[in-house]
């Protein structure tokens, strides 16, 4: 069975450890860890504790030995503060900018078959993208993109190499995520490569969702009001970075998940409650007397004025009249005191609201009766086709979910670790897909 060597810097909570043991497996493949290093304590917890301790595992790139014997393939992915949009944009001049050296280094020594780069599209902006360019000119002493390298850089290393944006969600992921790949082919290898070709997306955004999430990751009203709040002062103060409330049912893609793991910008809107079409009155803890005594009062009030007079909370009675979803009516006797209200137009759901004979009609053909207190089943608008009344409330994403959109399996384990250094590991880490898609178009 072939083997094939890896190495990686900068190899948090192993994302291309996952990517590499698919691609071995599907290939068929022995794979040899040769070494991992990485600085940050409680990613290395979560690696060991997922992936084992590896035979060479440095903490400090400036400090670790480079492998002698040339690797197959070797990873890095400097860390991405130092050229992002939202970092400081201090580029190699910063602390961690001149990392890509020492990632340099290591591919000049060791003179690896393969180099995968992998950092954030700030970088192509960055310094109004002379940093990048040196980067390309360090890299590629061959060719770039097919292109042969006329006067190399006198540190350039005999690599033919290949640079592209890769977008998560354009190979199988749904979140919007774009990175800028390098990719190196040493110059005796076969210099054959092209990038995957971009998927149509299948699997959406509440397809990764977990069906049961622990109170804590709920906002409360009062947080969605400061974050609603949050985001005004950030309009006005023209700066970028506010909080979304993304609807899962209609939203396929998540953006980016952020590397601090906050969490104002991983929220979204979920299904969280589900009445049955038959309701009973104590489910809104109704008063039968003085339900009667407001509907004769108040014949001529909008549909939302009986609700509100049911004692429904506010965020639920916005949210039926938001989705033209149910309302409940309590007790049969009603029915006739309400039929005139019925039968006017409202500008709630912009069509008319069916009549007690057209309910009654259906009730019919669809067999359904009042239950044994007399409690009569929910009245819909004109789509009597939905039959659930939902709740909707926001929360934030739970660690899991961050890792599925990184593409990591479910088996991976992030409990050795806080929730708030899962929500980073997941962050800073790499879609696993992409980096499998990658590897199948490399000639081993």
């Amino acid at each position: 069975m072939k083997t094939i060597t890896t190495g990686s810097d900068f190899s948090g909570v192993g994302a291309f450890d996952y990517a590499i043991g698919r691609f071995a497996k599907q290939k068929g493949f022995e794979h040899k860890r040769i070494y991992a290093c990485d600085w940050d304590k409680y990613a290395r917890i979560t690696y060991q504790h997922n992936h084992g301790t590896p035979d060479y595992y440095p903490k400090d790139v400036y400090e670790r030995e480079i492998p002698k014997d040339s690797l197959d393939i070797y990873m890095t992915s400097p860390p991405c503060q130092s050229f992002s949009i939202a970092g400081s944009r201090k580029g190699k001049e910063s602390e961690n900018g001149v990392l890509f050296f020492n990632s340099h280094e290591f591919i000049k020594k060791n003179n690896p078959r393969y180099f995968i780069f992998e950092n954030v599209k700030g970088l192509l902006s960055d310094d109004n993208g002379r940093t990048f360019q040196e980067w390309i000119n360090y890299l590629g002493g061959k060719s770039i993109n097919g292109l042969p390298v006329l006067f190399k850089d006198e540190n350039a290393v005999d690599y033919h190499i290949y640079h592209k944006v890769l977008n998560s969600k354009k190979h199988g992921v749904p979140q919007n995520r774009e990175r800028v790949f390098i990719i190196g082919i040493r110059d005796d290898a076969d210099n054959t490569f092209r990038f995957p070709k971009e998927e149509h997306l299948t699997l959406k955004l509440k397809d990764v969702l977990e069906s049961e999430v622990a109170d804590k990751y709920f906002l409360s009203e009062d947080n969605i009001d400061k974050l609603i709040i949050y985001n005004e002062r950030q309009i006005e103060n023209n700066r970028g970075f506010s909080a979304k409330f993304r609807d899962v049912e209609k939203v396929e893609t998540m953006d980016a998940l952020k590397c601090g793991g906050g969490g104002k910008d991983d929220l979204v809107k979920v299904i969280v409650h589900d009445i049955p079409e038959m309701v009973s009155v104590r489910k809104y803890d109704v008063d039968i007397d003085s339900l009667q005594k407001t509907l004769k009062e108040h014949k001529k009030q909008t549909i939302k004025s009986i609700a509100e007079s049911l004692k429904i909370k506010k965020t639920t009675v916005e949210h039926w009249f938001r989705t033209d979803k149910y309302f409940a009516v309590p007790d049969a006797e009603f029915w006739i005191e309400l039929k005139e209200l019925l039968d006017i137009k409202t500008n709630i759901f912009d069509e008319s609201i069916m009549t007690f004979e057209q309910r009654e009609g259906l009730f019919e053909k669809t067999n359904r009766v009042y239950d044994e207190k007399g409690i009569a089943p929910t009245l819909t608008c004109v789509s009597a086709d939905e039959r659930i009344l939902t709740e909707a409330k926001i929360r934030r994403l739970t660690p899991r979910e961050c890792f599925r959109l990184q593409d990591f399996p479910d088996t991976f384990d992030f409990s050795v670790v806080s929730d708030s250094q899962a929500y980073k590991q997941a962050g800073n880490s790499i879609t696993v897909r992409v980096l499998e898609l990658l590897l199948n178009k490399l000639e081993l």
